[in-house]
């Protein structure tokens, strides 16, 4: 299973998302552009991971999901990567509030994948929605003014997800499980379900 963890903006932040990501594909519709049921916020990418790891993994990643407190979010601004203009290959909008406290969440759960054996990349943490991708990488400053100011009203994020991602299938993101944030108790694992 190729898994990652991840939280999910609320419908109505995801709507000012679509209305601000609709004005850019107009402006340039030669980008690969992200459908929204696909938006979320990852916070540690784990790649290929076998059945027999999941046991600890799940144990490792609902102890650290429990260990932080809900996040006060709001998508906020527009970014690319490789940062600092020129050629890019990926636009995406950006986060503010609670972005320290997002930070720590995603380290802690880096480091508790770490922890229960799998490799995982050590990079500083970009909180982000990824929007749209561009093959080759070309210069995105004019899409990015063109999309122009973006901010959506805040929200609390209180859960995060163990998403498998299939590509090639119309529901690319399924949900495996879910842990609430600060919850002391251990939950039930959650009915899979689709993220689309």
């Amino acid at each position: 299973m190729r898994l990652f963890a991840a939280l999910d903006p609320p419908p109505d932040v995801l709507d000012t998302l679509r209305g601000a990501v609709d004005r850019g594909r107009r402006h340039e519709p030669g980008l690969r552009w992200s459908r929204p049921r696909d938006w979320h916020l990852t916070l540690v990418f784990l790649g290929e991971v076998g059945e027999d790891r999941l046991p600890a993994l799940t144990d490792a990643l609902g102890d650290e999901a429990r260990a932080h407190q809900p996040l006060s979010l709001s998508v906020r601004g527009w970014g690319t990567f490789p940062p600092g203009g020129g050629r890019s290959s990926v636009l995406w909008a950006g986060l503010g509030g609670d972005t320290e406290a997002l930070g720590a969440l995603a380290d802690g759960l880096r480091a508790a994948a770490a922890g229960a054996g799998l490799p995982v990349e050590h990079r500083p943490y970009v909180p982000h929605v990824t929007v749209a991708r561009s093959r080759p990488a070309r210069d995105l400053a004019d899409i990015v003014r063109a999309l122009g100011p973006l901010r959506s009203r805040g929200w609390r994020a209180h859960e995060v997800h163990l998403v498998e991602s299939r590509v090639g299938k119309e529901d690319r993101y399924r949900t495996v499980r879910t842990w609430a944030l600060g919850w002391e108790a251990d939950p039930a694992p959650s009915p899979e379900r689709s993220t689309s």
